[in-house]
């Protein structure tokens, strides 16, 4: 089924690619797309409490 979302392309190296692979079976993902969109999302929410935790220091 083809979708409307926009894609992009990634490279990454074969060590990287592994443990995208691990993380996506260990978890029973689907696709390996699911996997790193989980991985993304997970990483940007880590990144945000990092950069809210900062600004909060930095009202102090």
């Amino acid at each position: 089924m083809p979708t409307e979302k926009p894609r992009y392309t990634v490279i990454v190296d074969e060590e990287l690619l592994k443990k995208i692979d691990d993380f996506r079976f260990d978890n029973r993902y689907p696709s390996r797309s699911a996997a790193t969109l989980d991985l993304i999302r997970a990483g940007i929410e880590v990144l945000e409490k990092k950069q809210a935790k900062e600004k909060a220091k930095k009202k102090d």
